[in-house]
């Protein structure tokens, strides 16, 4: 649905590109941990991404969150050294970020799924 297509490849060169901002942190700390973050801005997005796509038929609810396990073990593999550090503010704008361009990748899908 979303991890084979162009726009997922370019997201990860994206996180790839920014991961300087969690291998050397700096600024303001938040009293979550990276991980933490990450899940909760994700199944935020993904609720809204369902919420706001009524017409889903279940089985591509169940395909949407088999992506979005995909998404989450290469995330946790790209951070995996840093997901239980407490994030900084800018880690935090990053993944809150992150987590809305996954939430575009899957309006696309969606849109796709509907011509």
């Amino acid at each position: 649905m979303v991890t084979d297509k162009p726009g997922y490849e370019h997201l990860i060169m994206f996180i790839t590109e920014h991961l300087s901002l969690f291998e050397q942190p700096t600024g303001e700390v938040t009293a979550k941990t990276i991980g933490e973050i990450l899940e909760e801005s994700i199944a935020e997005q993904i609720i809204n991404l369902c919420t706001q796509h009524t017409q889903l038929e279940i089985n591509h609810r169940s395909m949407i969150i088999r992506e979005v396990d995909s998404i989450m073990y290469d995330l946790q593999e790209l951070l995996g050294r840093v997901l239980d550090t407490n994030a900084t503010v800018k880690q935090f704008e990053l993944i809150t970020e992150i987590s809305l361009l996954i939430k575009n990748l899957f309006d696309t899908a969606i849109a796709e799924l509907n011509d």
